[in-house]
């Protein structure tokens, strides 16, 4: 095969690549602007205020056997710490470096030992799975349609904090509340950088037998506590708006 006939070929083979990959961004694009136009349509038909999102948020988790707890941002820090005192927690694993964590960790009781996860599980295995009672983490958002937590772990609170402990305390803010994974997609850009590591959490873990037998804590914790701060800001809007 002659030199000008090796460089035809390589150009015809290039320009039917590009062309490949033209058209199959044009389709990629395409299919996203549907799937855009769906769920922009369907929300649309049935928005939902933000009052309306945490009740649909919490009666879904509330199906999946979690328990959730509404407070403000002043006293769920207080609240929490009472709760878990009357729960028998003794440890509680947490990042004690977040603003969060260390709000939690200063409304503590003496009896309730904040935990941080500053070794590498191989250091203390045995101790993690035999002494921690529970695990608190802070959601990065919510879907209101399925009860769903987002939780971004890293590593002052790794995946180990919520999927060891028997129970496992998730903070989120009603702010970051989605309809929809949709709308958490488009409204948070993951497209633009997803984070190595996403988990989303609907409830205790749970499994079944052949005979459809359910069981809590076989994979995961038992017990799934769901702590709502709702801003002031929200709260004084709705007592007003139920006054008139």
């Amino acid at each position: 095969m002659s030199a000008d006939t090796t460089g035809a070929r390589a150009r015809m083979l290039g320009r039917l690549r590009e062309h490949a990959r033209a058209t199959a961004a044009t389709a990629v694009e395409a299919l996203d602007a549907r799937i855009d136009a769906h769920f922009e349509a369907r929300r649309a038909h049935a928005p939902l205020a933000l009052n309306e999102r945490i009740a649909q948020f919490r009666h879904m988790l509330e199906a999946a056997h979690a328990e959730v707890i509404c407070a403000s941002g002043a006293t769920w820090a207080a609240d929490l710490a009472q709760r878990l005192e009357a729960a028998g927690v003794r440890n509680l694993l947490l990042d004690t470096s977040c603003v969060e964590g260390h709000a939690l960790t200063m409304a503590l009781p003496a009896h309730v030992q904040a935990r941080d996860y500053a070794r590498p599980i191989e250091q203390w295995k045995a101790e993690l799975f035999d002494t921690i009672d529970a695990g608190f983490t802070v959601a990065r958002s919510g879907l209101a349609a399925t009860g769903t937590l987002v939780v971004a772990p890293d590593a002052n609170a790794p995946r180990t904090v919520s999927l060891v402990p028997p129970l496992h305390v998730a903070l989120i803010y009603a702010r970051t509340l989605h309809a929809d994974l949709h709308a958490a997609v488009t409204a948070e850009r993951w497209r633009d950088g997803m984070p190595a590591n996403l988990v989303m959490i609907s409830g205790p873990s749970k499994t079944s037998d052949i005979q459809q037998t359910t069981a809590y804590g076989a994979h995961g914790p038992r017990a799934l506590w769901v702590v709502v701060v709702i801003d002031e800001d929200h709260e004084t809007s709705t007592q007003r708006g139920a006054a008139q």
